[in-house]
């Protein structure tokens, strides 16, 4: 019959040292791959967090630059106020100042005081006694001397009509 192999020691130790070797090769190798793989899946995420945590966060607000206001002191009004069947005559002076959000506005409304006076008196001379009681009358004068002043000095713009001074006498 066949002859039996017989058994060497030292076979058997050979083969069961490379098993252990190459297992732990192997085991080596994805160890590497496994902690290669959890870097760029970190990485990922600390950058797609970074990136949403920015454009979720409000910017703080960059301080602009203030710019202080212009004003223009515009020769004293004095008009008649119109009358509603009175005998006497009343009459209104306003100190008026313009308040200029630039000062490069200066030089471009300085030619057009004309057609602000002219809008001025027109407007001024229409308004009775009454219709400048209390605060809100006031505040409506100064709301629509300040729309006449934007609409003749146009394509320009003011910020405010601002009184120094209202009598009616």
């Amino acid at each position: 019959m066949a002859k039996a192999k017989k058994a060497n020691p030292d076979d058997k130790a050979e083969g069961e040292s490379e098993q252990p070797k190459a297992k732990r090769k192997l085991s080596l190798k994805l160890i590497i791959i496994a902690v290669a793989g959890l870097a760029v899946l970190g990485g990922g995420g600390y950058g797609g967090y970074a990136y949403f945590a920015r454009a979720a966060a409000p910017e703080a607000p960059k301080e602009a630059a203030v710019k202080p206001a212009v004003f223009v002191d515009l020769p004293d009004v004095l008009v008649n106020l119109s009358n509603t069947g009175s005998d006497r005559t009343q009459y209104l002076k306003v100190k008026i100042v313009l308040e200029l959000p630039d000062a490069a506005l200066v030089a471009q409304i300085q030619p057009l005081m004309p057609r602000v006076m002219d809008a001025f008196q027109t407007y001024l001379r229409e308004l009775r006694a009454t219709d400048l009681d209390g605060s809100a009358g006031l505040y409506r004068l100064k709301e629509e001397l300040t729309r006449r002043v934007n609409v003749a000095v146009a394509p320009n713009h003011i910020t405010a009509v601002l009184f120094k001074e209202i009598v009616v006498q």
